[in-house]
């Protein structure tokens, strides 16, 4: 069976990170990435998905057009097998309110958007460790470990 997650975001270096530090789990063949940089670019691919199964959704909040909270009920609706975690440099309560209440699994705080290349090194460290909890047992996706339990 072909895994996949989905990264949104509209910043295109965003990929290259994601492909680095998953560079390991990506050539073992564990999973794939495919990755779209707007809010309807993500939800044609999740429609043309017959065969693959997503196993994650990783989604930007603040996007240009169709914002990552405006994706996530239509991301859900489309398919709610999968979880969505909620990336954002904005980790504001009322966001995070939001993001949870239209059925993220969690949103990920992303301290400050990153430029510079030691910026983009922790960034990419820190998408390798991204925990979640869906009902009561804890799924991980880790750079370097099994891709996720689901």
């Amino acid at each position: 069976m072909n895994l996949l997650v989905l990264v949104v975001d509209d910043e295109p270096d965003v990929e290259l990170l994601f492909r680095q530090q998953f560079r390991h789990d990506l050539r073992a063949g564990r999973f794939t990435m495919e990755f779209a940089q707007s809010g309807p670019a993500a939800l044609q691919r999740i429609a043309d998905a017959a065969g693959v199964s997503i196993i994650l959704i990783l989604s930007d909040i603040n996007m240009p057009g169709m914002s990552g909270l405006e994706l996530l009920p239509k991301a859900k609706a489309a398919r709610p097998d999968v979880p969505i975690i909620m990336i954002t440099a904005y980790g504001d309560a009322e966001t995070k309110r939001k993001a949870l209440e239209n059925g993220a699994e969690a949103p990920f705080h992303q301290a400050h958007r990153l430029r510079r290349a030691s910026q983009r090194d922790r960034y990419a460290r820190r998408a390798g460790r991204i925990t979640y909890r869906t009902n009561s047992a804890t799924t991980s996706l880790t750079a370097g470990a099994q891709s996720a339990k689901l």
